[in-house]
């Protein structure tokens, strides 16, 4: 039998064997100690974080609001449960305003508020980006209030009305309608006994978007009564500089005097919506060329004699 001249001999050399292992075992190390490291990491960093003190989220949620939004909330949180007998705003008068406010007829929204009430705070927060100012008869409270919350603008003004003179008030205003007490005139310099004229002077040549009358007091005969401010607010609407229309809302709507006044210069034709113990209404510019004598299409024809006076308590 001949030997076959193709045959091969195959050797399997030890060091190729041993060199294959060696590269195994490299590798194998390689991983475990970079999954050691990496659990030594991650339980390193894990440990500083739950050790480390974290932001509440009522921070976090505070320190995302305006300082006014931020002092208004604490102000109704801290005052929920207390003063129950204070009467409030409703939530669909509040709703009234804030929804007027916010759909305000120009940028930056002008917004003038006579009397400091509960949902002072409230206001100014919801006009952020406007120009609010306050007014109130009480000197003391305007200094309180502004020493508390220094961001207000608010200024005291004193009131030489009563209640009990409503009647006397009305039909003056009503017989000197075309003089001292027109409707488009500068209140500065009025005459009018119902026309408040010691106002700062820039409110004046301000054209006011809003107006709220909240105040003075008004539920006793010898409170000074909200005949002014409405006269007033009634004359700072026709008169205006800027814009074309001024809302003007009336709280404790239903009360004699504030039906009456506001009957009288804002104006029947005027009022747009009621809501609760809230009037609303929507009065417009006046040119001052003397056309138009009174201040509504229709004016009242019952004698303000004759009224019995309906008080009721402040809201």
């Amino acid at each position: 039998m001949k030997n076959n001249p193709n045959t091969k001999l195959i050797l399997l050399h030890p060091s190729i064997h041993k060199s294959s292992t060696s590269s195994y075992r490299f590798f194998l190390l390689f991983f475990i100690t970079f999954f050691t490291l990496a659990f030594t990491i991650t339980l390193f960093t894990t440990t500083t974080i739950s050790n480390s003190p974290t932001p509440s989220l009522s921070t976090a949620a505070v320190s995302s609001l305006p300082s006014s939004v931020t002092t208004a909330l604490l102000h109704y949180a801290s005052t929920a449960t207390i003063n129950t007998t204070t009467h409030h705003m409703s939530s669909n008068e509040l709703s009234a305003i804030a929804s007027t406010l916010h759909n305000c007829p120009s940028s930056p929204c002008r917004f003038l508020v006579f009397g400091l009430t509960h949902e002072s705070l409230l206001w100014h927060s919801l006009n952020i980006d406007g120009h609010t100012i306050f007014l109130d008869e009480s000197e003391y409270l305007v200094s309180s209030f502004e020493r508390n919350h220094p961001e207000i603008e608010a200024y005291d003004i004193q009131y030489a009305t009563k209640v009990n003179q409503m009647s006397d008030l009305l039909s003056l205003a009503k017989s000197n309608i075309e003089n001292e007490c027109k409707p488009v005139q500068n209140l500065l310099f009025s005459d009018c006994k119902l026309a408040i004229n010691d106002m700062p002077n820039h409110i004046y040549d301000l054209s006011w978007d809003v107006i709220l009358i909240d105040g003075p007091r008004g539920y006793f005969q010898d409170a000074p009564g909200r005949m002014a401010p409405i006269f007033t607010a009634g004359v700072l609407a026709r008169s205006k500089k800027r814009g074309r229309k001024t809302h003007v809302f009336v709280h404790d709507f239903e009360r004699d005097v504030e039906s009456i006044f506001s009957d009288e210069f804002l104006c029947e034709e005027n009022l747009v919506e009621t809501v609760d113990s809230l009037g609303h209404f929507v009065v417009e510019k006046e040119a001052s060329d003397g056309k138009k004598s009174g201040f509504c299409m229709n004016s009242t024809s019952s004698s303000p004699l004759s009224v019995s006076l309906s008080l009721g308590e402040d809201e």
